[in-house]
């Protein structure tokens, strides 16, 4: 495994990171939640995210009791949780949002959750325009100086609310965002490469990366029709379904047609090409990845091997192929 510095921070995070959305509570249990977690702790993974809506709470329960059956000792991974929307159903005013009080309480319920006594990194999962900027870096900073978070962070927040809260921490000698936790994959590459271009440097911005195959579509598994297994099919998630019908999901689907050839050329998968096409960006602190099943897991691990066999001529290729490469900044 390779391990990064998340932004400018200490921290050295595992490059290859994984994510319970969409699987705990929906697909697994906690005897499957820990064999597929502890499939990527034994390949170095370090980090496992979670949030407070995913599965409307259970998400983390069924991560806690995984960790609590795994012994593994406490400094040797990090977890974290998001909030914003809540974990309950038709969430009142007061169960959402950015407000110090619903950040605090999530906060706390995440660590019940969780069963843990802090969280290594706490989101905000959205940005809330109803809340001052103030209010927020003032709450999260609290919680870090009261122990029960060691580094907030944003998740699809721009780059000018993500100076905005660096302007506000330094007014008032607060505790600025470490991270932001965007999408990016081949098919998403505005925000990661262009947008925050210049935060890298500026603010040592942290990043860990969601849907490095863009909800599975550059896995290949697309390529002859929806199998039945496929997410899309899982009650509560019609909605990436109908994202991905339409002309754009078939000009898509032919791209990746012809990128799997390429794959098939290095000898590997789609999915590893795209998981190592992420991590050839340095900015990239950790891709978060997804997988219901152990040897999915070890599937994704396996992308740093990919790495190397990405050369500059492969990479031109790719290029030439997604014909979609942002202008303003190219890979560090």
């Amino acid at each position: 495994m390779e391990y990064r510095r998340l932004g400018k921070s200490g921290l050295k995070i595992s490059a290859l990171s994984f994510g319970s959305w969409v699987t705990f509570g929906a697909q697994m249990d906690v005897d499957k939640a820990l064999e597929s977690m502890t499939a990527a702790y034994d390949a170095g993974c370090n980090f496992f995210d979670n949030a407070e809506i995913y599965a409307r709470g259970q998400s983390e329960i069924i991560m806690g009791q995984a960790l609590k059956k795994s012994g593994w000792r406490r400094d040797s991974y990090i977890v974290s949780s998001k909030v914003l929307w809540g974990s309950v159903p038709d969430a009142k005013p007061t169960q959402k949002g950015l407000s110090r009080k619903h950040v605090v309480e999530a906060c706390h319920q995440a660590l019940e959750r969780l069963q843990t006594d802090y969280l290594d990194l706490y989101f905000c999962h959205r940005p809330d325009p109803e809340t001052p900027m103030e209010e927020v870096v003032w709450t999260m900073s609290n919680l870090i100086q009261q122990g029960k978070v060691l580094y907030w962070g944003t998740s699809e927040w721009s780059a000018q609310q993500l100076m905005e809260a660096h302007s506000v921490a330094r007014q008032y000698h607060l505790i600025p965002p470490t991270m932001e936790q965007p999408q990016y994959h081949m098919f998403h590459r505005h925000t990661i490469e262009v947008e925050y271009a210049r935060l890298y440097e500026t603010i040592g911005l942290g990043t860990t990366i969601w849907s490095p195959l863009a909800s599975g579509m550059l896995t290949g598994k697309y390529n002859d029709g929806v199998p039945d297994d496929s997410r899309m099919n899982l009650k509560g998630y019609e909605w990436l379904r109908k994202m991905f019908e339409g002309e754009e999901w078939q000009q898509r689907l032919d791209i990746v047609r012809q990128l799997t050839k390429v794959a098939d050329n290095l000898g590997t998968t789609m999915a590893k090409m795209a998981i190592a096409w992420c991590l050839k960006n340095r900015n990239v602190s950790t891709v978060i990845t997804g997988a219901s099943r152990p040897e999915q897991v070890r599937e994704n691990m396996a992308a740093l091997e990919v790495i190397p066999l990405l050369t500059d001529d492969v990479m031109s290729r790719i290029e030439e192929l997604l014909a979609n490469k942002p202008q303003g900044m190219a890979f560090q």
